[in-house]
């Protein structure tokens, strides 16, 4: 066990082609120097361009597994992949907060795959934001935010009322400003820019990032640079490669 690296931990879905979930998470939380452990919500048949199968992983099983590494590692921060059902992320959320409330977590709004793959249904929207409240930061793209908040752009609602949770809206589906990223932290808006324009896309690339930032969170870095740090990694992961599977490195 290492003394020197901080944990943080991935509860995300297992692709056999490393390029998305708990293999692609704790590849970015090794090359940040970052102790990483991992649960599997869920098994996949998947490559980096087609999803085939998946066979989801008890809740039960989740929650013992998450009892018995918070007992035995002091976990900074988690992120969380795919889960089956809102209900689903609400015992694992509440779990996590329950066993250590000064722990992190990052979800990773993953409705559907990138091969449009369905995972998830929102079907009470008083119970998602009981649960987005026990969570410290959101990571959707803009399709994603507006199939939690139907209304979340047009009618400005981080000005209007208060959200549940931090929100990281990733840019890589803003056409009138692709690759700029926004961060809603509570009524204060804070624009990322990105630093180069051409971009080649990547299997599992909103996992890296939010990865990423968990890593940067687990280190102590602040929200806002914790998304600032991982916004550089996740530049250098999409253009590693001319291929949809992309190469680690700082």
């Amino acid at each position: 066990m290492s003394k020197n690296r901080p944990f943080a931990l991935s509860i995300a879905g297992l692709d056999p082609s490393g390029g998305a979930g708990i293999l692609a998470d704790t590849k970015t939380f090794e090359q940040h120097q970052v102790q990483g452990l991992a649960i599997s919500t869920a098994n996949t048949i998947q490559t980096d361009c087609k999803f085939y199968e998946i066979e989801w992983t008890s809740l039960d099983f989740v929650l013992r597994s998450i009892k018995k590494l918070f007992k035995n590692y002091p976990i900074k921060s988690v992120k969380i992949g795919i889960v089956p059902s809102f209900f689903y992320l609400n015992e694992v959320v509440s779990l996590i907060k329950k066993l250590n409330p000064k722990t992190i977590i990052v979800w990773d709004t993953v409705l559907k795959s990138s091969t449009a793959f369905e995972f998830l249904t929102i079907e009470n929207q008083t119970d998602l934001q009981k649960t987005l409240s026990k969570i410290d930061l959101i990571t959707p793209n803009y399709e994603e935010i507006l199939r939690l908040y139907p209304n979340f752009i047009s009618e400005k609602l981080w000005v209007k009322s208060e959200l549940p949770t931090a929100i990281l809206l990733k840019g890589g589906h803003n056409h009138t400003a692709l690759g700029t990223d926004y961060l809603f932290l509570k009524s204060n808006l804070i624009e990322l820019l990105p630093t180069k324009i051409n971009f080649r896309p990547k299997h599992g690339s909103g996992c890296v990032l939010s990865s990423a930032i968990t890593a940067n969170l687990a280190l102590g870095y602040d929200l806002k640079t914790a998304c600032l740090e991982a916004k550089v990694y996740i530049e250098k992961y999409l253009n590693s490669t001319s291929t949809l599977i992309g190469h680690h490195y700082v």
